[in-house]
């Protein structure tokens, strides 16, 4: 298992980002969590395999939300302990 944080911004609150990377993160088997941040990004921390993984952030990357804008993101592997599931948290 892999985890990386993911930091997104652009056109990302107020339009069912949070909810629509869930339902990616489930479709896929990604673990995690995903919340809004008061500068007005969203930050992700998904988990699984590595080709899982890329495909998930390939699509985080487009937006999974149709109204939604991706305009630039960063991306960092980080240690975390394995997560059970994947929520959308508050920050």
């Amino acid at each position: 298992m892999k985890t990386v944080a993911i930091q997104v911004y652009g056109l990302v609150q107020g339009v069912g980002f949070r909810y629509m990377t869930k339902q990616l993160a489930d479709s896929l088997g990604v673990k995690g969590i995903v919340m809004n941040r008061r500068d007005g990004s969203v930050y992700i921390e998904a988990q699984a395999k590595p080709m899982i993984l890329q495909e998930f952030i390939s699509k985080v990357k487009l937006s999974p939300s149709p109204s939604g804008r991706v305009d630039d993101y960063q991306i960092e592997e980080i240690n975390h302990s394995i997560y059970p599931d994947f929520k959308v948290t508050y920050e």
